[in-house]
């Protein structure tokens, strides 16, 4: 078994070195001379690739049926330049002794080929290099090139195609990941085959040169050795244009292999079959060809047995063709009572998985998405993820982008769970201006509101980004702007985002340190559910989770008294005073805060206790109504203050106060005096009073 295998190695490694070291020997060849009679079988093996590589071009389907096309014509006109080279040492050398000093092979294209006449060789030569150079070369590095960029452009396309077909489950993951593989091997074809044709050109270029140095080179070494002129030009001559004629037919063969890869690209089917289906497949204009080629046998002194021998061939392939149109739909028709097959259980499974988060763009926007044009949104949302991560200790799921046709050109919306809960849009060609310090001077543009925060802001042309930020205002881009909406997005619905599989993902994250805490608590003393539902409280009002050991800690020691969600997430969110502390202290050490008049929180606790007793509990609406008008009041005037809104009340409250302020003011901070740490300075701000009427401090 053992030897086995080893041969088995030995054998792989001989086949990996085949190919290189043949690249190596044709390097060679132009250095170390060979006899006439090697010349002879490798000039024979140019032309066998070179119809092989033709054929192959003919019955190809799909380029990528031959991806390495690029390559075998470096290595096919590599093979040519370095015969090319063999023969001129031979022609110089031993030219003298004969027509065959270079071989049988360059004699017979000298002699039979063109007769032996030279003149006529040469013509048949140049004639040969111009088809190749000017229309066949020319053609399809053009084309080539012209693939390549469309190419290029319709992979952002085609991707987002790929991705629709994988989210909706007709297709798997695999299939998926073939497809977009052989997109990008397509694009990288075609840009190959645009620089694969300078081969050609180049091989075209180097022919004309090296038959112009054997024929003043012969010439040159023929008389100086003795020979007459004649001889020496009747000698030199022949091996010359023969030496040229059986390079350019490989070089003509390969060539127009390249165009027919390039061109019959959009086929999608073999050259062959194509011309049958296509060229031949419309009846009418067959038969019209074949009625003018009648009319043309007609006129006098024109042949008439060519004419009508092709115009009877192509009404009989008219005639064939139409019959088959006429027998296929008998042939297939499906039964009456058929009926379409209804979609399998794995394809209706398949659709049913929702994406957490998803982004939508509409066809505007693909620049920012698709790295290959330069966009950086992808890496912005997965720098945004670790931020996220760090900030409040939750890894949320990737978010999956893709474009909506349905959609305006410029805008966006996020999904979650299938459902929108925000959207926005942007101006092609202009950047979004906002005076953030609101010192900023007047700018011209159309006026907006900054999609993730709602402040007023300006459309400017990208040209006026630097007058903009010279007078002040923040620029930003729209990669800038989705990602900014993003990360609001997400905070805002972190709660909603984070699940039974997420969690389970960060305690498994956390149990590789400290597997004791989780294994304590869950299932032990509190099921995943009651869990999730004190880290979605705790999310809902920004609370990071990230210190995951002191909130297990505190479960393990909390539950044991309650099991009631509401009561642990009051009391978890004490033990984590000093983290709540830190978010609310301002640059200068202190904690500048609302104050609920001791009236308005009695209020407070006497409608908790009326919900306690089943008596009522209801705030009175205009109380409630003057209550929230002063809570958004002050809460602005700290915003313009420079401060976050923040309120401290007494612990059997702060639950219902921000029940109550979370639909009025959502940017309020309510905390209770236990989560504050007892050497943090407070500073009352204001004092919330019914009256409406607030003592500043």
């Amino acid at each position: 078994m053992t030897s086995s295998i080893a041969t088995n190695d030995a054998t792989s490694s001989v086949k990996e070195l085949t190919v290189p070291l043949a690249i190596v020997a044709i390097v060679l060849m132009m250095v170390v001379p060979l006899p006439a009679f090697l010349i002879d079988l490798l000039l024979a093996f140019s032309l066998a690739i070179s119809i092989g590589v033709f054929l192959i071009g003919l019955f190809m389907e799909s380029p990528l049926q031959f991806s390495s096309f690029p390559a075998v014509i470096l290595v096919a006109t590599l093979l040519r330049l370095s015969l090319n080279v063999a023969t001129t040492r031979l022609i110089l050398l031993n030219g003298h002794e004969g027509q065959g000093a270079a071989g049988q092979v360059v004699e017979t294209f000298g002699k039979f080929v063109v007769g032996g006449n030279v003149v006529v060789g040469l013509v048949v030569f140049l004639i040969l290099v111009v088809i190749n150079f000017v229309v066949i070369t020319k053609g399809s590095g053009r084309i080539a090139e012209v693939a390549a960029r469309f190419a290029l452009d319709g992979m952002p396309g085609k991707q987002m195609a790929i991705d629709a077909d994988l989210n909706a489950g007709v297709i798997s993951a695999d299939v998926a990941r073939d497809r977009r593989r052989d997109i990008e091997r397509e694009a990288d074809f075609y840009g190959a085959m645009d620089g694969a044709s300078k081969f050609v050109k180049g091989d075209a270029i180097a022919g004309l040169l090296i038959t112009a140095i054997n024929l003043v080179g012969g010439l040159l070494i023929g008389v100086g050795g003795g020979m007459s002129l004649a001889a020496a030009a009747e000698t030199f001559s022949i091996l010359s244009v023969g030496d040229a004629l059986v390079s350019q037919m490989p070089s003509l063969l390969v060539s127009t292999a390249a165009g027919v890869v390039v061109t019959r690209s959009a086929t999608g089917q073999q050259l062959g079959r194509a011309f049958r289906t296509q060229l031949l497949g419309s009846t009418r204009a067959v038969a019209a060809t074949a009625g003018v080629l009648v009319v043309f046998a007609m006129l006098p002194g024109m042949p008439a047995v060519p004419f009508l021998f092709i115009a009877g061939a192509l009404a009989w392939s008219a005639r064939n063709t139409q019959a088959a149109v006429v027998a296929k739909p008998e042939a297939k028709e499906p039964p009456q009572d058929s009926a379409p097959r209804p979609a399998s259980q794995e394809d209706i499974e398949a659709s049913l998985p929702l994406d957490v988060m998803a982004l939508e763009v509409g066809y505007e926007l693909i620049h920012i998405v698709d790295p290959k044009m330069g966009g950086s949104l992808v890496d912005r949302i997965a720098a945004l993820r670790k931020q996220i991560a760090l900030d409040l200790g939750i890894v949320i799921p990737p978010v999956h982008i893709r474009d909506n046709l349905a959609l305006a050109p410029g805008a966006y919306r996020f999904m979650l769970l299938g459902t929108e809960i925000a959207s926005g849009a942007v101006r092609g060609g202009k950047l979004l201006a906002m005076d953030a310090t609101g010192t900023a001077a007047p700018i011209d543009g159309e006026e907006t509101k900054d999609p993730a925060f709602g402040t007023p802001a300006r459309w400017v042309p990208a040209r006026d980004r630097e007058l903009a930020e010279a007078l002040g205002h923040t620029v930003v881009d729209h990669t800038t702007i989705v990602a900014t909406h993003l990360a609001e997005i997400v905070r805002r619905h972190a709660h909603e985002i984070v699940g039974r599989s997420e969690l389970s993902h960060l305690f498994e994250v956390f149990s590789r340190s400290t597997p004791k805490l989780v294994d304590d608590l869950i299932p032990n003393q509190l099921a995943l559910g009651d869990v999730l539902k004190v880290v979605r409280n705790m999310l809902r009002e920004g609370v990071s989770i990230r210190d995951l050991r002191t909130l297990l800690e505190a479960l393990i020691e909390l539950s044991v008294n309650t099991r009631d969600p509401e009561q642990l997430t009051e009391m978890v969110r004490q033990r984590l005073s000093r983290q709540l502390t830190k978010q609310v202290c301002g640059a200068d050490g202190t904690v500048s805060t609302l104050v609920l008049d001791a009236k308005v929180e009695e209020i407070f606790r006497r409608s908790l206790r009326e919900i306690a007793s089943g008596t009522g509990g209801a705030l009175d609406p205009e109380q409630a109504r003057e209550l929230g008008l002063t809570l958004e009041a002050a809460c602005q005037r700290m915003l313009a203050a420079g401060r976050p809104p923040l309120v401290v009340t007494g612990p059997d409250v702060r639950r219902y106060v921000r029940a109550f302020a979370e639909r009025r003011c959502p940017m309020l901070t309510v905390l209770s005096f236990r989560e504050i740490e007892p050497e943090a300075t407070i500073r009352p701000f204001e004092v919330v009073q019914l009256d409406g009427q607030e003592q500043a401090q």
